[in-house]
């Protein structure tokens, strides 16, 4: 008979002290919690020990002879009341909240679901961690940035130059032909969709599929098995790799709703542990759904908070990621009258002495009322701007009336950012991520193609702001694949060419494809994975081509609001907008709706050692060519072509009148003559 002791309520979850194991679990509502054992080999309970000491909502025991590496589940006893918000089901099997290692990743089960019967064969086990050094990766560095959003699973799973074995893993990703990829397109930062252990939604076993994107976590400390065999370990080595060839990690978390679902969704975790201390329901006692995955985390609440902290800072600590990814940030914000953006979570996060020097970026949005919350973050924190997403959408579509915003984009959108004197790198552009179109199919598609994923093509984006160049979908057509190639490169040169901080998606550099679908999550196959021998080479030399260019100049990257007015004794403005005929806009320009032109000429006065810098951006939208008239150059100085979306091979210094091709976007830049 093993004597368990008290043991104590801190810290939470299961830690070896080098006697055994201290278990601490929250469960506010509960009558008892168990501690159950699993021989490692044949997945069968070896013992259940009932934790002995409760303080406050922490119940807590200490268990001799057991220590890192072994396989541990939770039992709850409680009361059956939904009602009340307690679903306690001693029959369910629950991983540990705080555990940051599993034995396997989830596989959905009917023993999930059904009350009474035990789920324990069905489930993956959490492991005893062994104690660990921590990581100290330095805080985020100062300086411009240029953002790849990837999956690691499908950027690593066809790349040939990558052993089978471990190809769509965090090793395959730490792989030097993987990183190589990364150097070569030059971004500073990857943001990887979420790898913390997720489960697919209940609809997708029976149809053959699962949730590729993983945006249903259960455990949010422990990376999922299917993306890291291996652990933290492999986490950890991956990410030493990335930065030690330059490149920072970002990673997506998802903290505003759990894979558990809604009131018919799996007891898993948190629903059988402490569900009415860590969800938020409405006024008819059912789950609130304010991120359209059937639960709310109440994070204004202490345990919901300690949780998202927790996990955080153990990524920061363990893996060495450098920032954060908020999933539907809204939802993090919320407190039960709506968004506060002093709600506690976010404040907390601002005065931590770890997280405060992360990068964090916020989806400003989710699906409750006054869900759409753009601009209202803390300053210094990223927020994706679909604002700026949709406004280049429309321009390259055709759209009327679009220059007036386009000129707000291109100069860093300070109508949100700037009334709370942010600064232009808070605003993170896309032009596309992983929730749409690829960049490829936002021109070859007007309409999604979502059959394969089961849901009737009702799911994803309707109003995509696409075009098809004059034929939908896939074609052999010549002057139908230049047109795409050639507004392809012209959305990637605006992109890359507009304040703020830049997000390219996994695989627009090079031409990817999902066949139309728009909203490829259940899709882990080849609609989803980056088809490295189908790459468009020219495309990713064009792309890092201008990736480079932004990061080399200033007028590009600077983040301080643009004013108009002269910056230094050469008595430049830091924006001129201008006409192609080199006259500046005037008012009756502005309001133009047919215009399809605009030169915008960005001017960095020198500072800290660093040369003065001006760069010219003429974004060409019409059909037909025209001439650009150059403004004169500074005295010893003369243009050079950054980049030509019309002729991505163009290079050298030019002077005089000069042809905007059809559809096309040049950037110039000062360089000595």
């Amino acid at each position: 008979m093993v004597d368990v002791g008290e043991g104590r309520p801190e810290p939470l979850g299961v830690t070896a002290d080098g006697a055994g194991v201290n278990v601490a679990v929250v469960a506010p509502d509960a009558t008892a919690i168990e501690f159950c054992l699993f021989d490692a080999i044949r997945d069968v309970p070896v013992a259940c020990h009932r934790l002995p000491a409760r303080s406050g909502d922490v119940w807590h025991g200490a268990v001799p002879g057991i220590g890192p590496g072994a396989r541990y589940g939770l039992r709850a006893h409680g009361p059956w009341d939904p009602a009340a918000g307690h679903r306690f089901d001693p029959s369910k099997l629950l991983l540990d909240p705080w555990a940051s290692r599993m034995d396997r990743p989830y596989r959905l089960h009917e023993s999930h679901f059904a009350r009474g019967v035990d789920s324990a064969p069905f489930v993956p086990k959490a492991v005893v961690p062994v104690p660990a050094a921590t990581v100290s990766p330095p805080p985020a560095a100062p300086g411009p940035r240029v953002i790849y959003e990837m999956h690691v699973r499908g950027f690593t799973r066809l790349h040939p130059a990558i052993p089978e074995e471990i190809r769509g893993t965090f090793a395959a990703l730490g792989h030097p032909a993987a990183i190589a990829h990364l150097r070569a397109l030059g971004v500073t930062h990857v943001e990887l969709m979420p790898v913390a252990a997720g489960i697919d939604e209940r609809h997708l076993p029976p149809l053959g599929l699962n949730n590729h994107w993983n945006y249903n976590p259960v455990g949010f400390l422990a990376p999922d098995p299917r993306l890291a065999p291996g652990g933290m370990e492999e986490v950890r080595a991956a990410i030493a790799a990335l930065r030690a060839a330059g490149i920072g990690v970002i990673l997506d978390v998802v903290y505003n709703h759990s894979g558990e679902g809604d009131e018919f969704g799996p007891t898993l975790s948190l629903r059988g542990l402490a569900n009415a201390a860590f969800h938020r329901f409405g006024p008819d006692g059912r789950y609130a759904n304010d991120a359209g995955c059937g639960n709310t985390l109440a994070l204004d609440r202490p345990w919901p908070l300690r949780l998202a902290m927790d996990a955080m800072r153990h990524w920061v600590l363990a893996a060495g990621v450098e920032g954060f990814r908020l999933d539907l940030a809204v939802t993090l914000g919320r407190r039960d009258s709506g968004f506060d953006p002093q709600a506690p979570l976010l404040a907390a996060m601002r005065q931590d002495l770890l997280l405060r020097e992360r990068i964090i970026i916020a989806e400003p949005w989710d699906l409750g009322w006054g869900g759409y919350q753009l601009g209202a973050f803390p300053p210094g924190w990223g927020e994706w701007n679909d604002r700026f997403r949709d406004t280049l959408r429309r321009f390259w579509r055709g759209d009327a009336g679009q220059v007036p915003d386009l000129a707000t984009r291109l100069a860093g959108s300070a109508d949100l950012f700037g009334p709370a004197r942010r600064r232009l790198s808070d605003s993170v552009n896309y032009v596309t991520s992983h929730d749409g179109f690829t960049l490829a199919d936002l021109v070859s598609f007007t309409r999604k193609r979502n059959l394969a994923n089961g849901e009737h093509g009702h799911d994803g984006h309707n109003e995509n702001h696409s075009w098809n160049c004059g034929m939908e979908g896939p074609t052999d057509d010549p002057a139908v694949l230049a047109r795409r190639a050639g507004d392809v490169r012209a959305l990637l040169a605006t992109l890359l060419a507009a304040r703020g901080t830049p997000m390219l998606s996994m695989g627009d550099e090079c031409g990817r494809t999902q066949g139309g679908n728009n909203n490829a999550y259940a899709q882990d196959n080849p609609v989803s994975w980056l088809d490295w021998a189908g790459m468009d080479q020219g495309r990713m030399e064009f792309t890092a081509r201008l990736v480079g260019a932004r990061l080399a100049h200033p007028a590009l990257h600077a983040d301080r609001a643009l004013t108009g007015m002269a910056q230094d004794e050469a008595g430049l403005p830091d924006v001129a907008w201008l006409r192609p005929d080199g006259a500046a806009f005037g008012p009756a320009d502005w309001a133009d709706a047919g215009r399809r032109s605009l030169v915008a000429v960005f001017y960095e006065p020198s500072r800290g050692g660093r040369p003065a810098d001006r760069v010219l951006v003429a974004v060409h939208g019409a059909a037909e060519p025209a001439p650009l008239t150059l403004p004169a150059p500074r005295p010893g100085f003369a243009w050079k072509v950054l980049a030509d979306s019309a002729d991505p091979g163009r290079v050298g210094q030019v002077g005089g009148p000069l042809v905007l091709a059809p559809r096309s976007v040049l950037l110039l830049a000062e360089a000595p003559a």
